[in-house]
């Protein structure tokens, strides 16, 4: 009887097997469609980063960090924090190569951005709106250069996942201030112990978005002279006609300046020249007037009148030409004129030579580089100077070789624009670039030349 029993119940005790059976599958299949996809992760951590507000003049540069710790510790990175100035930190991550003694790489990037006029756009500049139907996400810093830092840590994720090992030790850094000069942040750290003891043979850092196919990379940038032009002469009354008042002295100059600036622009109009291969001036002000509560007093001609100019120059340019110019012509003092720089940068690195990274084979790295990049399914576009700063220039001052690139093709350049945006596909193809330029930098060998390079340091 016991054995009909047991006879008896077997079918339906297969199908209870069976349903619990499809019923954990369904679940699985759930659970498995449901979770993140690593490519979704990542975006998701990208707009993370993009939403601490690291605006210039007060950025919080303390959540910036700890976010980036916390990510540096899940890429398996080492990490510690250094203030060269109260309350502006240089995060730097380090990844040991089998090799040590052998020049490192230095990836860097800066974690503050520039400010935002949010009535001005279409999504909050710290919301990191995902437009689903463009794909694209939304945020101050989406170029400039948040991007590039955080595809650095999802490139080294996937190669340490991959048990990928550097010969060459790797360090990412990422840095305050570049917004406003670099001067408390890169500036002042290539001149410290900690950079020194990096051993840095190659450092890559930010470029421009590409709107076409191939990736933009740049060797050297224009340097700044940012400076104020200031006439004086005898304050009269509003009708009075007499020669050699301030805003008559200062409006010949601006004058002039505007014609300097039109011949280098129609340069870059008609094609013959680069926008980075000119001398560009703008202004950035002009001051002059008697205030009053509310606007000016119209009946006084002002004893003192100013202009401030942004002007950036290339590697090449003859910079003591373009002062007497200055001196000669646009602040004469004949004219009652007298000009201050507010920065002035140099065109020449430390040794006395143009501040720039050979972009040939005299450059063995200029060939890794170009072969990562083709390797991940890009190109590189011809190499150009960068039209304006970054702290690029710090390192190529010290005599290191230094690339500006950031893998953004298909984009419109948008730093510092409103609606600044990029496309999450553009992003994800980024980190698998950086993927293999990581690899290649990390394993290329040419000992020769690293002994050469350390003894020129």
């Amino acid at each position: 009887m016991g054995t009909k029993n047991l006879t008896r119940n077997r079918p339906a005790s297969m199908a209870t097997a069976s349903t619990t059976l499809l019923l954990s599958l369904a679940l699985l299949a759930f659970a498995w469609a449901a979770s993140p996809s690593p490519d979704a992760e990542a975006i998701s951590r990208f707009q993370e980063y993009l939403r601490i507000d690291t605006a210039q003049p007060a950025p919080d540069y303390a959540a910036a960090v700890a976010f980036l710790r916390n990510q540096a510790s899940e890429a398996g990175l080492e990490a510690r924090t250094l203030e060269l100035v109260a309350g502006k930190p240089l995060l730097l991550l380090r990844w040991p190569g089998r090799r040590p003694s052998l020049p490192s790489v230095l990836l860097n990037s800066h974690t503050d951005v520039v400010p935002s006029e949010p009535s001005k756009w279409d999504h909050p500049p710290f919301s990191a709106a995902l437009d689903e139907a463009s794909g694209r996400i939304y945020a101050r810093g989406s170029q400039d250069m948040k991007c590039v830092g955080m595809q650095y840590l999802e490139a080294i994720r996937r190669l340490r996942s991959s048990g990928f090992i550097p010969d060459r030790t790797i360090h990412v850094i990422f840095v305050p201030d570049e917004e406003i000069g670099g001067h408390d942040g890169v500036e002042l750290f290539v001149s410290s112990k900690e950079f020194k003891d990096m051993n840095v043979g190659l450092v890559l850092d930010e470029g421009l978005p590409s709107p076409g196919e191939e990736y933009r990379v740049f060797y050297a940038e224009r340097s700044p002279w940012w400076l104020t032009i200031k006439a004086k002469g005898a304050p009269g009354h509003g009708a009075k006609l007499y020669d050699g008042s301030a805003m008559e002295n200062l409006m010949k100059s601006v004058e002039a300046i505007r014609r300097f600036r039109t011949s280098q622009f129609d340069l870059v109009k008609s094609g013959q020249k680069a926008e980075g291969d000119v001398v560009s001036v703008n202004f950035a002000y002009l001051k002059a007037g008697t205030p009053t509560p509310t606007g000016f007093v119209m009946n006084l001609q002002p004893s003192e009148a100013q202009v401030g100019l942004d002007i950036r120059m290339p590697p090449d340019v003859h910079t003591e030409a373009l002062e007497r110019r200055l001196i000669e012509e646009w602040a004469p003092s004949s004219r009652n004129m007298t000009f201050e720089f507010k920065q002035r940068g140099s065109v020449l690195d430390n040794f006395g030579k143009p501040a720039f990274t050979p972009a040939d084979s005299s450059n063995p790295w200029w060939p890794v580089l170009g072969e990562a990049v083709k390797k991940a399914g890009g190109k590189l576009g011809k190499p150009e100077v960068f039209p304006a700063s970054t702290d690029a220039r710090y390192f190529r001052k010290i005599g290191l070789p230094a690339f500006g690139f950031s893998p953004m093709a298909n984009t419109p350049v948008l730093l510092h624009d409103h609606n600044e945006f990029l496309s999450k596909d553009e992003y994800i193809k980024g980190i698998g670039v950086y993927e293999s330029i990581i690899r290649e930098l990390a394993t290329h060998n040419d000992e020769a030349r690293d002994e050469e390079s350390r003894a020129e340091l």
